[in-house]
Parts: structure tokens; sequence; C-alpha cells
């Protein structure tokens, strides 16, 4: 008989933040609970379909790799569609390390949110290939390919829902879990490694799609202040504007027994090459969520506080 509590996950939207998902999971998994369910946006859902597919081992080790360099080859523009990224290359690896199981083939129940635009509407994939639901759920409108499936046009899930919580309930776990990833910013980085002089000035070599050209010698606070944005920073931080508001709004509508926040400026939304550390933060922050769930003295929604 199995006496685990049990946990319905819910993963948020938030790009290179979403590698914080890894080590929330790490840290209930450790803790000793049983994640029965999974529901994730854009990122999350990324993240939770290589969980629910037994591979997220094997993905922490390749994100945990992963150098500027890197994550420049994994971004396949197309100028003929408008100078979107296609996705394909991140894709291929994905698809490399998990295979291409159906959705309904998982151990534990899963739903990735995305939009259905010519419906104007959520929707819920929960069958179907794993692969072209994480796709539908992280196509970020003007950056990423729309994903077209039997005739419906989806983008980001953030969209409408980046905390998709809804779909969690029929789980009837324990505990719902939502781990957000556009908690409010505590200004606690923004900052370059030590040792790592030229920050993110190699997106600014992309003719101003990612960053405005600079002068060298710039510090590093000047590049990220919205002097330096290009089109990438500008849309993306408009969709996380977008993205928190929503948020608040669904938290509102129906509360998770715990709330994990991930505050917004713990990255660049791009900074893919910081896996490790955002792992080691979500993994941290988890564990003092946990310890809050499992006080008895605790009103445990939310940690952190700032909603």
């Amino acid at each position: 008989m199995n006496t685990k509590k049990t946990v319905a996950l819910v993963l948020g939207s938030g790009a290179a933040r979403g590698n914080a998902h890894i080590g929330v999971i790490q840290a209930f998994e450790e803790r000793g609970y049983d994640i029965v369910s999974i529901s994730g946006c854009s990122i999350g859902a990324i993240v939770g379909g290589v969980y629910a597919a037994g591979k997220l081992s094997e993905y922490r080790e390749w994100a945990e790799s992963l150098d500027r360099m890197n994550v420049v080859r994994l971004l396949d523009m197309s100028i003929l569609n408008g100078g979107y990224v296609k996705g394909d290359r991140f894709f291929e690896k994905i698809q490399d390390l998990i295979g291409q199981p159906a959705i309904e083939s998982l151990p534990i129940a899963y739903t990735s949110v995305a939009v259905d635009l010519l419906n104007q509407k959520e929707f819920w994939f929960q069958r179907g290939d794993l692969i072209n639901a994480m796709r539908a759920s992280s196509a970020i409108p003007s950056l990423i390919l729309p994903v077209t499936l039997n005739g419906q046009m989806y983008v980001d899930g953030g969209v409408l829902n980046p905390l998709p919580i809804i779909p969690s309930v029929p789980a009837g776990a324990d505990y719902i879990v939502a781990v957000d990833l556009n908690g409010p910013a505590e200004q606690v980085i923004n900052e370059v490694s030590e040792g790592e002089e030229e920050g993110p000035a190699w997106w600014m070599s992309t003719k101003g799609f990612f960053g405005k050209n600079k002068e060298d010698g710039v510090d590093d606070k000047a590049k990220y202040s919205p002097e330096s944005w290009g089109r990438l920073q500008t849309i993306n931080m408009m969709f996380e504007t977008m993205q928190e508001s929503l948020t608040q709004y669904k938290l509102a509508g129906y509360p998770p027994d715990l709330l994990i926040s991930i505050p917004k400026d713990i990255s660049g939304f791009y900074e893919f090459w910081r896996a490790k550390e955002l792992v080691q933060f979500g993994y941290e922050t988890a564990l003092k969520a946990i310890d809050g769930l499992e006080s008895p003295k605790s009103n445990y929604f939310s940690f952190p506080k700032g909603y």
C-alpha cells in the first residue's frame, strides 16, 4: 500500500526560468512525495513532459551542459517565415532524449496547455503525440512559429493560462502544488557570473533582433537596461507583463494548496546557459516551501509571500 503523500504539480511558463522546475521536482521526490499528475504551460509543459516520460535526469544533464554558443545553435530562425524561431533543433534534441511517446502511454497524468488561435480558446493536450503537445504549448507569439495540427493553429498557452491549475484537479492528489515562474521580483539577479565578461552581449550581434549594438565597456547593469533591448527582449517583456496579470487572476479563482513563487528577475528569459544555478535555486526554494507545507502551524499558501 502506497503511504506517500501525492502531489499534482502545476508548472508555469517562464522560458529559461523553467530550469527551476527541475529542482522543484527533485525536492519533492527527495522528500518522499509521489507526483501523480503534471499540468504545464510552455517550458512547464516541456519539463513536465520530459519528467512524465522518465527522462528528467538526462534532460537535466543536457540542459546543464549548455553554454552561450550551444544556445545560439539551437535558435533556428527562419528568414522566409518573418524571422521566427522554428524550434526544430531544440525539439529534435528532446525527441532524442524521450522518443515520441503518446501522452496516454505515460505513467502519470499529463496535460499540456496551449491556445487554439483559430477558435480563440484554451486547449488541453491530454492525448496524442507528446512532442507535438510540448511544441504547441511553447510557441511564443511573434517569436516562435505557431504549430499547426489537424487544421488548427496553436501558440503558447501563456497567452490565456500561464499557470494551468484546473487540469490538475481530477487527479485527486493530496496537494495541488503550483510553481509560478513570474513571481514578484526580488532584485536577486540579472547579474553575469564571475568570469563571464561578455554577459549577454553576444545576443546583440544578431542584427538587433536580440539587442541593440553597444560600445565595448558597457557595464552589466546597462546591458540589461531597456535601452539595450532588441525585438526579442521587448516582445518578451510585454508577454511576461501579461502573464503576471493573468497568473494573479488564475490564482484568485482557484488557489493551489501550495504556491512556489520563483522571482521573475531570477534570470533573463533567454539565459538557458544558466541551468545549473536555476535548478539549484528551484531545489532550495522548494525545500523551504515543503518545510512550510509540513509544518502544523503553517498556512502554506503561498511561499514566498508576494501575491
